[in-house]
């Protein structure tokens, strides 16, 4: 009798069992790194699918049935388990549905170990008679371990190689031609280089600043021979961190005989700016794209790059990598395949995390806890960026922080305490007492200059911009934005007030916090509502930023009347903030005074493994820390802008009468979609159709100015 893997492919050929799992196991084999880990994965690949030799099986398979009515992931599961090899059980037995937590696995493996499965020595039998899986091959040496963390970590490593060799045969079964779309591409480091040198040459080296951005430079890559570890680069704003922490990232990637380069981004904004600057250097092909958001414009006749592109995104095999936060941490603590696909090839590789400030303080420990193990385990290096350093150092009270993280500039503090890099005079209004739009306006207004203002809600921006736009005689532009306009919408309100900026007009936007990190607008006046630190000090890197000024830039604090904060964790920061600037308002020119107020927040508001991530992870609860690991607390529905524009529009005639929406749907349609949280949508009335594909679409009023409008009473969104 002939088994099968899969049902017949275009071809009308069918998969044979042996085959699929002999080519899973080979795969997997070529991931792997020692010998002792590619006799591992050999074993995992020739057990994932030994549940396939089950009569019911292939009669489900031949005639149809309920998806997953034949369970066949736990009998490679409980062979494992049989053998002692706890790491193969586990990543076979989720290799479907997700790495179970460790109670869950034990309940799908107990009848292989107490022996209660009818016909196990015969399938065993001619599993190992199929695939040349002798008794020698079982003999196994144990992999050791440091601490239960890294044996955690190494069992989602070796779930990431099954999967994606599991996947990468399926789709070779079914789909030849886009199995042969995917392209080997690798790390070009000496040509990539002289492309950045090239591109460096052409960058002006007259003025102060620009003689400081060559220093630096010289002086990380000094330090880009070192051995994989840990590493920051603390630089102000305008130095240039980008292109300094790639150059490094090339040379030592040489140095250590690294793979890809892997830069995590906080922001989708952020991402565009970036990527479009490295596209610019590298070329088009040099660069892969991650996000949610990510819709490539084709050329005619380029859909063949566009997909090798795409196939790259579900694996990470590419050179140079620009993504998001969410995006990366999300899929290293996912229990899910299609997320965890990913975590062998962050594996040799250089991983930049820019504006590090910005990571969840209430998952820092369980997220340097797992970068830890990472560095450790799979020799992978990291690089801290950002102009205000959170406190990531292992200290007292903060066991988790990172030993020996190395500095590449040598003494920071000298530069920030430079003059020409103190671009900013701070200014607070009032001695924080509460001020009203109104007031602020009185502030704002005889200033006569080109303002930025940002609030900590989207209400409060909205208000005041609307406020604003009543008076015509003040500015030559008033500007809005908000998560409130889509992403499409965003991206052009971004591009006009950075064009209006270099023709030095005299334009007033009102934003939210979302431009505070990696978008380089020049204003030479910001007002910021009161904030936690990082973000106060972020704001002023968006005034005075490229240093042009005859006079510092000014950034004015303030406390507005009846505001609110996002959340108890951002409130309780901003306030320990003022309470510290109002002891000792020229704190905010030291370098010091981030740190330390880092480390105070930390022990005094924020517990930094609220959801204990990693008491879960050291009993191997994988599908719990997948639950709990959230970057963003609250969960959101998407809702689409079908009216945007005629782009927008077009999209919706496409997608309406499909029956469920596929991955390349839904990233074409992200430029035109908002995020609303569950509770706003109960509050506009929305409906909740349990039926595939469950598209919101928005029926309500949608403002050139200010975006999705929420102050309607009926029905303003329907379901596809």
């Amino acid at each position: 009798m002939s088994y099968f893997a899969h049902s017949k492919n275009n071809d009308g050929i069918k998969h044979l069992l042996k085959d699929h799992l002999a080519s899973t196991a080979k795969i997997s084999v070529s991931f792997g790194k020692s010998d002792g880990e590619k006799k591992l994965l050999r074993i995992a690949g020739l057990l994932h699918d030994l549940g396939k030799y089950q009569p019911e099986f292939q009669y489900y398979l031949e005639n149809g049935g309920k998806r997953g009515s034949v369970p066949h992931a736990s009998w490679g599961a409980g062979y494992a388990r049989l053998l002692g090899l706890s790491e193969v059980s586990f990543i076979v037995d989720g290799h479907h549905k997700g790495l179970p937590d460790r109670a869950d696995w034990q309940d799908d493996t107990d009848d292989f170990k107490n022996g209660e499965v009818n016909q196990f020595e015969l399938i065993k039998r001619m599993f190992l008679e199929d695939n040349a899986l002798t008794e020698n091959d079982l003999n196994h040496s144990l992999f050791k371990y440091s601490n239960r963390l890294e044996r955690e970590l190494y069992i989602r490593y070796l779930f990431s190689i099954l999967t994606d060799a599991d996947w990468l045969d399926t789709e070779a079964h079914f789909d030849s031609k886009k199995s042969g779309t995917r392209k080997a591409l690798h790390l070009e480091i000496e040509k990539m280089t002289t492309k950045l040198s090239c591109f460096m040459k052409t960058k002006s080296m007259e003025g102060e600043i620009n003689r400081l951005r060559n220093q630096v430079r010289e002086q990380v890559l000094m330090k880009a021979t070192t051995p994989c570890g840990f590493f920051s680069l603390n630089l102000p704003t305008g130095l240039g961190k980008t292109l300094t922490s790639l150059s490094w990232a090339l040379e030592h990637a040489k140095t250590n005989q690294l793979n890809r380069i892997i830069i995590v981004l906080p922001f989708i904004n952020i991402i565009d700016q970036t990527a479009q600057i490295l596209k610019e250097i590298f070329g088009n092909d040099s660069v892969l794209e991650h996000h949610s958001n990510l819709t490539e414009e084709l050329a005619d006749g380029d859909e063949e790059h566009y997909d090798y592109k795409k196939l790259a995104c579900e694996n990470w095999d590419y050179p140079l990598i620009v993504t998001t936060s969410v995006q990366f941490f999300e899929s290293v603590f996912s229990r899910k395949p299609s997320k965890a696909r990913k975590i062998h090839n962050i594996a040799d590789a250089v991983v930049i995390f820019d504006e590090v400030q910005t990571l969840n303080k209430e998952l820092v420990a369980p997220t340097l806890e797992m970068l830890k193990n990472i560095q450790s385990l799979l020799h992978t290096s990291f690089l801290f960026c950002t102009a205000t350093m959170p406190a990531f150092e292992r200290r007292e009270n903060f066991e988790y922080g990172i030993e020996g993280i190395v500095g590449l500039i040598d003494d920071p503090k000298s530069l920030f305490e430079l003059d020409c890099i103190r671009r900013v005079n701070y200014h607070i209004i009032e001695d924080f007492k509460d001020v009203t739009f109104e007031t602020l306006s009185s502030w704002i207004q005889p200033l006569n200059q080109a303002t930025l203002v940002i609030f900590n809600t989207k209400k409060e921006a909205k208000l005041f911009y609307e406020m604003v736009s009543h008076d015509d005689s003040q500015w030559d532009k008033r500007y809005h934005l908000s998560t409130f306009m889509c992403p499409a919408h965003r991206k052009q309100i971004i591009e006009a007030i950075r064009q209006d900026l270099i023709n030095k007009r005299k334009i007033l936007v009102s934003s939210t916090q979302l431009i505070e990190a990696g978008v380089d607008f020049d204003f030479p006046v910001v007002f910021r509502a009161l904030a936690p630190l990082e973000s106060i000090i972020q704001a002023a890197g968006r005034c005075n930023r490229e240093g042009k000024m005859v006079c510092k830039g000014a950034v004015f604090l303030f406390q507005l009347a009846d505001s609110k904060m996002p959340d108890k964790t951002y409130e309780a920061c901003a306030r320990h903030a003022r309470m510290l600037i109002q002891e000792n308002p020229d704190r905010l020119y030291h370098y010091e005074f981030f740190e330390n107020y880092y480390k105070q927040i930390i022990g005094l508001f924020v517990n930094p493994d609220k959801h204990q991530i990693n008491t879960a992870r050291s009993r191997f609860e994988f599908e719990t820390v997948s639950n709990r690991y959230r970057l963003i607390d609250q969960q959101t529905e998407t809702v689409f802008i079908k009216d945007y524009n005629d782009a927008a529009m077009m999209l919706y005639e496409e997608i309406k009468y499909k029956a469920y929406l596929s991955s390349s749907d839904y990233r074409n349609i992200q430029p035109y979609c908002v995020q609303l949280y569950a509770n706003a949508l109960n509050k506009l009335s929305a409906f909740y159709a349990p039926t595939t594909p469950g598209l919101r679409i928005w029926t309500g009023e949608y403002n050139e100015n200010t975006g999705l409008k929420t102050e309607i009473t009926n029905d303003p969104i329907w379901i596809v």
